[in-house]
Parts: C-alpha cells; sequence; structure tokens
C-alpha cells in the first residue's frame, strides 16, 4: 500500500479560507448548484406554459382542457419557488 506523502498534501491553515468554507458548505450540501438550477428551469418551463394557458383561457379556447392546464403550470411555477427558497434558507 502506497502512503501519501505528507509534504503533497495541503493542511487546512495552509487553504484560503474562502476555498475551505466552500468546500465545506459542498460537503454539507451536495449539488446544491445543479438542483437550484433544475429549480430555476422548471419554474421557468411552467412560467411559459402559464403564459400560453392564461391566453387560451382569456380568449376562451378550449376551456375544458385549458384551465386544468393553466392551473398544472400555476402549480408548477409554485412548487418551483417553494423548492428554491427552500433550498436558499438551507443554506444559512
Amino acid at each position: 500500500m502506497v502512503q501519501p506523502n505528507p509534504e503533497n498534501r495541503r493542511s487546512q491553515s495552509q487553504m484560503h479560507p474562502e476555498q475551505y468554507a466552500r468546500l465545506k458548505a459542498e460537503i454539507a450540501a451536495p449539488y446544491r448548484n445543479i438542483r437550484k438550477f433544475i429549480y430555476l428551469g422548471a419554474g421557468a418551463s411552467g412560467f411559459i406554459g402559464a403564459f400560453i394557458f392564461f391566453f387560451q383561457v382569456l380568449a376562451r379556447r378550449n376551456l375544458d382542457t385549458a384551465l386544468p392546464n393553466f392551473a398544472l403550470q400555476v402549480g408548477i411555477v409554485a412548487v418551483a419557488i417553494y423548492l428554491w427558497r427552500w433550498e436558499s434558507r438551507r443554506k444559512s
């Protein structure tokens, strides 16, 4: 078994405090930025869908399908906002 050379290892005291804090935060909550990116994408998609279905409801076209789809898209946006805020609160 090969032992690592102690001279090549950087101790906590030799590491920049910002880099150490970033690594410590990543260990505490891995993939946080990826999850927030997914929440952002889902929220944007839901917003675009809600925008389209809102104007279909406003024009009274296909109300039997447009209204439930509009409600679904608004729900997706609400869930994405909730998860984004929950993730941000967990960070602090």
